[in-house]
């Protein structure tokens, strides 16, 4: 049975989307895009919809920080696309190399472990469809390049398959590949959401030889958290954590543990400048001031005290969102081609980057403030109220929603 089928979580999660829905109405709409692989001018409907891809959890539990388009615009094209009718929505490699920066090599050698919960059991054949219809190599089981383990780091007694986690596990493995397609791809299955399980995970991933790790899933940040650091928290293995998707509120765990690089999200669109691209924050961009965890020494801003999230951030609106291909069931009964978006998306692309620049082992979050002219500085938008402050406003220099900024080729890292 699909871990899925619960009445009791899908009543949770309608209460969640609901809460979403009334949110996103209160957001000024802005003229945002769907990009292409073809590199022409994307387009999007003037009212883009969008959905939480897992419901709100009980403490203990970390939720996946993924959002899907569900308009019927985007709908519609891509099951033409599944047929191979037409080219799918959303940003593709290409589109991500182009706003970024990023070079075409790099990343031999590197592995990019992605954690999440709950089995994605096509998740490697979904994997060579994205990666054969953006040009990229194979990445397979047989060729050395992907690996899907559990929690205790082995192959099979895979934990049960959760439809709305795979869309997340989906998502990541294939925003690593657009990042850095040499790079080798480690998929960690953690038996469950539960905190305990996912940290686990991680250690596994770094005990088997990731170089970066990725966690696209958060939960607010509690009282006790400390005991779950050191798992998050391995010399020479940078690990990065989404920031979270629903904009100025508790800063998220793991994002907001010492030493983790959290990522935050932007809007980026084509513009008519010298960069061919523009970004702004995203409204949903996690950001916050920590209650419990000390201010780093690496940072400088003054308004919070404690650590501030985000350090730096990509593209995670889904409004101007990714291409992505999943076939595993789930709630929505969106099946093939979609488009996804949120913090999960930023997360699992940067890891892939700092695989790519070729010396993750000397990476660091510190370093990054170091080097923060190597980035894009992101100015515009906000993710909350706060009095137009960089806490939840886009701003010269430092903001939360967008940390630092947001790649530029791979000289921050």
């Amino acid at each position: 049975m699909n871990h899925t089928s619960s009445n009791r979580r899908r009543s949770t999660m309608m209460a969640a989307l609901a809460a979403l829905t009334t949110l996103a109405a209160a957001v000024p709409a802005t003229a945002v895009a769907v990009g292409g692989s073809s590199g022409a001018a994307p387009t999007a409907p003037s009212t883009a919809t969008s959905r939480a891809a897992c419901g709100a959890v009980a403490p203990g539990r970390a939720r996946c920080l993924a959002q899907l388009r569900t308009d019927r615009r985007v709908r519609a094209v891509n099951r033409l696309a599944n047929a191979g009718a037409t080219a799918p929505q959303g940003y593709g490699p290409r589109d991500l190399a182009s706003a970024y920066r990023v070079p075409s090599t790099g990343g031999k050698g590197q592995t990019v472990a992605v954690v999440l919960a709950y089995d994605n059991p096509n998740a490697e054949r979904d994997l060579a469809r994205y990666r054969a219809t953006y040009g990229l190599p194979p990445c397979t089981t047989a060729n050395g390049c992907f690996t899907k383990l559990n929690q205790d780091g082995k192959r099979g007694a895979y934990p049960p398959v959760d439809g709305d986690w795979a869309l997340e596990s989906a998502l990541d493995v294939d925003m690593v590949s657009a990042a850095c397609p040499a790079c080798r791809i480690m998929l960690v299955e953690a038996r469950s959401n539960y905190l305990d399980d996912l940290a686990k995970a991680v250690d596994t991933a770094v005990a088997l030889g990731a170089h970066v790790v990725s966690n696209s899933y958060g939960a607010d940040e509690f009282y006790g958290m400390s005991a779950y650091a050191g798992h998050y928290q391995h010399r020479g293995v940078p690990i990065l954590a989404s920031s979270g998707d629903w904009g100025f509120t508790a800063a998220q765990f793991p994002a907001v543990v010492p030493g983790v690089t959290a990522v935050g999200g932007t809007t980026l669109k084509r513009a008519a400048n010298a960069r061919g691209w523009a970004e702004t924050a995203w409204w949903g961009a996690g950001s916050g001031c920590s209650a419990y965890v000390r201010k780093p020494t690496y940072q400088k801003d003054t308004h919070c005290h404690m650590r501030t999230v985000a350090d730096l951030s990509a593209v995670a609106d889904p409004d101007t969102g990714v291409a992505v291909y999943d076939t595993t069931p789930n709630y929505y009964g969106i099946k093939g081609w979609t488009v996804m978006g949120g913090t999960s998306v930023s997360s699992p692309f940067v890891a892939g980057l700092v695989a790519k620049a070729g010396h993750p082992q000397t990476f660091t979050t510190a370093g990054l403030y170091a080097r923060r002219t190597q980035l894009w500085d992101v100015v515009g938008g906000s993710n909350g109220y706060c009095g137009g402050d960089y806490l939840c406003t886009g701003k010269a220099g430092y903001d939360g929603p967008t940390g630092l900024g947001t790649p530029r080729g791979l000289g921050a890292f």
